[in-house]
């Protein structure tokens, strides 16, 4: 790995390079409209660059202190590095200091690989949702349900 990692909040004229890295790492990608209507609704939306290039996304939704993971994607290049937990972190720091005190999030039953990191980074699981996600049969696959506590921020910190 070289370089340093840079965050930002996402802006239109991230789009197209955003929609290219999801329909990259993801069989079901989130398309343009989708992340054009997160960036006008003022969801958390916030993109990675390492050497100039967009290697990562994500998208939260803030409701009262809760917040949700709505997508998280790392450009199949630069994935197993580690910058899907780093940006992860960077996402839930950003959350926590918008006053979240829980973040919840959906996982493919079968995605052990991303079920592994959420734990690592303090996820449990809470429940499950019976035929969320499309599969590529056709039919439906489950959604496990996760949530993270998030500590409180102090005012004066």
């Amino acid at each position: 790995m070289s370089g340093e990692l840079l965050f930002a909040p996402m802006c239109a004229g991230d789009l197209d390079e955003v929609t290219s890295v999801e329909r990259e790492a993801s069989q079901f990608p989130w398309n343009r409209a989708l992340f054009a209507d997160s960036l006008h609704a003022g969801y958390s939306s916030w993109v990675m660059r390492r050497d100039g290039q967009l290697v990562g996304h994500a998208v939260l939704l803030a409701v009262l202190d809760e917040s949700h993971l709505l997508v998280i994607s790392i450009r199949p290049a630069w994935q197993g590095q580690g910058l899907g937990s780093q940006l992860l972190e960077y996402v839930t720091e950003r959350a926590r200091f918008a006053g979240a005190t829980q973040m919840f999030l959906e996982v493919r039953a079968s995605n052990r690989v991303a079920q592994t990191m959420y734990s690592r980074h303090g996820f449990t699981e809470i429940g499950r949702r019976r035929g969320y996600y499309p599969d590529a049969d056709g039919l439906r696959e489950d959604a496990l349900v996760m949530r993270r506590e998030l500590s409180r921020v102090e005012a004066n910190a």
